[in-house]
């Protein structure tokens, strides 16, 4: 039988004394994250709810601590004796201070615990919309994100562009969340709380990032067969890089005539059924806007990083790295592949 401070085992704890210190570090980290982390509060509802969160773990740990030391001391106190195993501590049956007080002190405790919830929620969801907010439209599908910006005109899908928000400078993000299709949750945890997507019924959530950087989220939601890789990227980017990628996105689709015969296969094949190109004569809605598909990191909602070789093995057949997907495979040979890749791929 092994040692219960044999060096194995003191290893073992040292390694997992480690690893929580190094998780603790990480996840009290400020600033955006290459993880979704909610011990990083990156926006003011982020920032009220964490705040909220550390005083209810405040109050269940000063709760923990008591319980815990009370039982330490009974069980001391009021062990077995050895010389006198017959002894017994003095029974006690009924005492009115005692119930009064393991009664009236978690009401009192569930009580605060309620109103401070209660003043953050309605804090958070009552933020008056300032003149100059940002207004979003987010569509969720099976299993990507449709951003919508009604104010600019356009339409992109999966990764969310705002603006940085300062004292100096205040520009919140209000996001009108809608389902397409099944519950989907919005979930960025550094920017926002969750907040649900129901079919017929819109939701609304605002954040205010402070700092640029990419920050990630989740849908919350079970949503399907692909759930698990519905992933959002909220890039919060400074005044200026707004502007310059918003500009951008305004553009029309390129137009390369050395990629004719791949835009051809796209305007004779079931890819403009689902799909928009802003300038052609695909004006499908099923699937994400691709009129600057290679302006976006990633492919399949988070899936696989946007690589011409990525972007080539996602057409062929989409199951590579979403099997489940509604995207279906299209069969086509090899060289209308290539050319459909090529014209995607001037897509910026």
């Amino acid at each position: 039988m092994q040692h219960p401070l044999s060096p194995s085992r003191i290893r073992s704890g040292l390694s997992l004394a480690l690893c929580f210190c190094a998780f603790a570090w990480r996840a009290f980290a400020e600033g955006p994250d290459s993880i979704p982390n909610t011990f990083a509060p990156a926006s003011t509802p982020t920032h009220e709810i964490f705040d909220l969160s550390l005083f209810a773990l405040t109050v269940t740990g000063a709760i923990f601590v008591s319980v815990a030391a009370l039982l330490t001391f009974v069980c001391i106190r009021y062990h077995n004796s050895r010389s006198n195993p017959t002894n017994e501590p003095p029974q006690v049956y009924g005492s009115l201070q005692v119930e009064l007080a393991w009664t009236v002190i978690p009401i009192l405790i569930v009580v605060v615990l309620f109103l401070t919830t209660a003043r953050i929620i309605f804090a958070i969801q009552d933020e008056p919309e300032p003149a100059n907010a940002l207004n979003v439209t987010v569509i969720g599908h099976q299993f990507w994100w449709e951003f919508r910006y009604p104010s600019y005109g356009i339409v992109t899908a999966n990764e969310l562009h705002i603006p940085v928000s300062t004292p100096q400078q205040p520009e919140p993000t209000f996001l009108r969340l809608i389902s397409a299709d099944v519950d989907h949750s919005f979930w960025v945890p550094q920017l926002a709380g969750k907040t649900d997507l129901i079919p017929n019924h819109p939701n609304e959530l605002w954040m205010d990032p402070h700092e640029p950087g990419l920050y990630l989220g989740q849908c919350a939601q079970f949503c399907g067969v692909e759930h698990a890789k519905m992933l959002i990227r909220v890039y919060a980017d400074t005044p200026a890089d707004f502007a310059a990628w918003i500009k951008d996105q305004q553009q029309p689709a390129s137009n390369d005539p050395a990629v004719a015969v791949g835009r051809r296969i796209f305007e004779t094949q079931a890819c403009m059924v689902c799909h928009t190109i802003k300038g052609t004569r695909a004006l499908g809605t099923v699937g994400p806007d691709l009129t600057h598909l290679m302006s976006r990191a990633t492919l399949a909602a988070g899936a696989a990083l946007n690589t011409p070789a990525n972007l080539r093995a996602w057409v062929e057949n989409p199951a590579t790295f979403k099997p489940g997907c509604l995207m279906p495979a299209m069969h086509l040979s090899n060289q209308q592949v290539d050319a459909l890749v090529a014209y995607l791929s001037t897509l910026r």
